[in-house]
C-alpha cells in the first residue's frame, strides 16, 4: 500500500502521453501492412521495458498504376494509326518515362511487360514488372476529308487484315452450315 501515490499517475508509474517519432517506411510496402518499430510502445508496468509500436500503412490508390503484388498495372491509349503502323511511344513507369516501341498491328488490350519496372520486393532484391495495356482510341468529330480517307481506306483493306473478323464470320458460317445438314 502506497502511502503517499504520485498524483500524476496515481501510483501506476506510467504516465500518458503524446510523442511524435519519425519512422522510415521501407520502399515496396502495401496497403494494410504492419510495420513494428520496437521499444517505442506503451511503457513497460513497474518499469519494465517499452512495447512495440504497430503503424498499420494505407496507401493512396494511384490515378494511372494499379498494384497487383509486386508487379503495377497501368494502360496507356494510343491512336489508330500508332496502333496500325507502329510507333515509339512514352510510356509513365513509377521511376519516369521509358520509350517503348508499339509493334505494327498492336490490338486493343494488347498487354506489354517492361520487366523490373514494378514495385521493389519488400526486405529484398528485385522489383516486380510493370504491365501496360494498349487502348486504341477511335477518332471523334471528324472532318469531311478524314471521313473521306477512311472510307477510302476501308474499301481498299482485304479480310486478312483483319483477323478477328474473319475468325467470327468463318465462325458464324459454320454455325449455320452444321445446322443444315
Amino acid at each position: 500500500m502506497i502511502e503517499s501515490p504520485c498524483h500524476t499517475c496515481n501510483g501506476s508509474g506510467r504516465v500518458r502521453k503524446q510523442k511524435t517519432i519519425e519512422i522510415n517506411i521501407p520502399a515496396g510496402v502495401d496497403n494494410d501492412q504492419m510495420l513494428n518499430v520496437s521499444g517505442q510502445g506503451n511503457a513497460g508496468a513497474n518499469g519494465g521495458p517499452s512495447g512495440d509500436l504497430h503503424v498499420y500503412v494505407n496507401v493512396r490508390p494511384h490515378p494511372i498504376f494499379e498494384r497487383r503484388g509486386d508487379d503495377v498495372w497501368c494502360e496507356m491509349p494510343i491512336t489508330f494509326t500508332q496502333a496500325a503502323l507502329g510507333a515509339e511511344v512514352t510510356v509513365p513507369t513509377i521511376d519516369g518515362r521509358v520509350s517503348y516501341q508499339v509493334r505494327e498491328g498492336t490490338q486493343p488490350g494488347d498487354v506489354f511487360k517492361l520487366k523490373g519496372k514494378g514495385i521493389p520486393h519488400i526486405n529484398g532484391r528485385g522489383r516486380g514488372d510493370q504491365y501496360v495495356r494498349m487502348t486504341i482510341e477511335v477518332p471523334k468529330n471528324l472532318s469531311q476529308k478524314q471521313k473521306q480517307l477512311l472510307q477510302e481506306f476501308d474499301s481498299c483493306a482485304e479480310e486478312k487484315n483483319y483477323q478477328k473478323r474473319k475468325g467470327f464470320f468463318d465462325k458464324i458460317k459454320e454455325m449455320f452450315d452444321d445446322k443444315k445438314a
